[in-house]
Parts: C-alpha cells; sequence; structure tokens
C-alpha cells in the first residue's frame, strides 16, 4: 500500500523537500526528480502519495510521487530505463566488431571503454559528493567526458545510479555531446578519416 502525506517543507529553488505522512513518524525526504507529474511543480501543504524507501544512510526517501487525485504510472520507468542501457550497449558492440574486422583500430576501442570507466566513476563520486555536502564535480566536466566517448559509461550511471537523469537541461546538453560523438566517429570510418585511422592503427 502507497504511503500519504503532505508536503510541509519545500524549497523550490533546490528542487527537494519534506513529507509529513499522514500516520506519524519521521518526516520523509522527496526530490523533485521523484516526482511522476513532471510538469507541475510542488507547493507546501500538498497532499501526495509515494513509495516509502530506504537510502543508503538509512534515511526515508519518497520514490513515485504522485499529486492528490494522479494515477501511478506502472511499468514506464522501467521500460526507460532499458532504452538507454540497450543503446550504450549497442554502440560498444558495434565499435567491438568495427574492430575486430579492421574497420577501426584497437587504440580507438581502448579509449572507449576507458573514457566509460573514467565517467561512470565521475557520475558516481559525484553523486557521493552530492549525499555528504561535498565538492561537486561541474556539469561542464561529466559533458566533455561523455564528448571525449564516455558517454556510454555517463548513461550507464544515470540509469544504474540515478544521477543526472531527469534533469532536462543536462540531459539536453548530454545528448548533444553523444550527437557530436556519433557524428565524430562516423567521419573516422568514412574515406576522409582514412588517414588519421592509419595513424592510429600506428600508435596501436
Amino acid at each position: 500500500m502507497r504511503a500519504k502525506g503532505r508536503i510541509y517543507d519545500w524549497k523550490d529553488d533546490r528542487g527537494f523537500g519534506f513529507i509529513r505522512p499522514n500516520v506519524g513518524g519521521k518526516e520523509v525526504f522527496v526530490h523533485i526528480r521523484s516526482f511522476n507529474n513532471r510538469t507541475r511543480r510542488p507547493v507546501k501543504n500538498e497532499i501526495v502519495t509515494y513509495d516509502l524507501v530506504i537510502d543508503d544512510q538509512g534515511r526515508p526517501r519518497a520514490e513515485k510521487v504522485a499529486f492528490a487525485g494522479e494515477r501511478v504510472a506502472m511499468g514506464s520507468p522501467a521500460r526507460q530505463v532499458t532504452a538507454p542501457l540497450v543503446f550504450a550497449g549497442v554502440f560498444l558492440s558495434l565499435v567491438t566488431v568495427s574492430v575486430l574486422v579492421g574497420l577501426l583500430p584497437v587504440i580507438l576501442l581502448v579509449w572507449y571503454l576507458a573514457a566509460c570507466l573514467v565517467t561512470f566513476s565521475s557520475y558516481a563520486l559525484d553523486k557521493s559528493a552530492a549525499r555528504q555536502g561535498r565538492w561537486r564535480t561541474q556539469e561542464s566536466t561529466l559533458h566533455l567526458f561523455s564528448l571525449a566517448g564516455g558517454w556510454p559509461g555517463a548513461l550507464m550511471a544515470q540509469q544504474r545510479l540515478r544521477h543526472k537523469s531527469r534533469k532536462q537541461p543536462f540531459q539536453t546538453v548530454f545528448w548533444l555531446t553523444v550527437l557530436l560523438n556519433c557524428v565524430a566517429l562516423g567521419w573516422l570510418l568514412s574515406p576522409m578519416g582514412t588517414e588519421l585511422r592509419e595513424l592510429m592503427a600506428a600508435w596501436s
């Protein structure tokens, strides 16, 4: 059964607040990204329903939050999570196959895998810093890692760690870096990129 409560504190400029459960007990943390309806901003004293979860530090947190009277969509989050992970996996598989058949140099696959690892780790560290109130990784740095080829790792981090996955301005720039990186790879595979491919192969 879903829990029900009232938003008694909401910091709209920071995108989070606290819910006071109807049944009493400890206040529940809620973030803007946990609301099903992203077109409506929460306000103080609104009644909401939510799924109660416990975070890594043992604190209660609200997920799948809905305003009173709204229906909760079931099943769609799973599909949204699967598609980006499949996209990242297919892309890395295509790069691997291209290397195996000799279309791309080995060093490029190594670069992509290393970039993915660095990017995923950067997301993980940034999320940990956000939870603990420490110095955050700049968004421009995360975008630079994605542009350099680490975007499959960024997609994995966004979905698995649930970090930076719903912030629309960030997502817009992120997908632009994905597009630019894919365009650069397409150019490298074209006849115009032959000389650079040969140079990279020599480095391998």
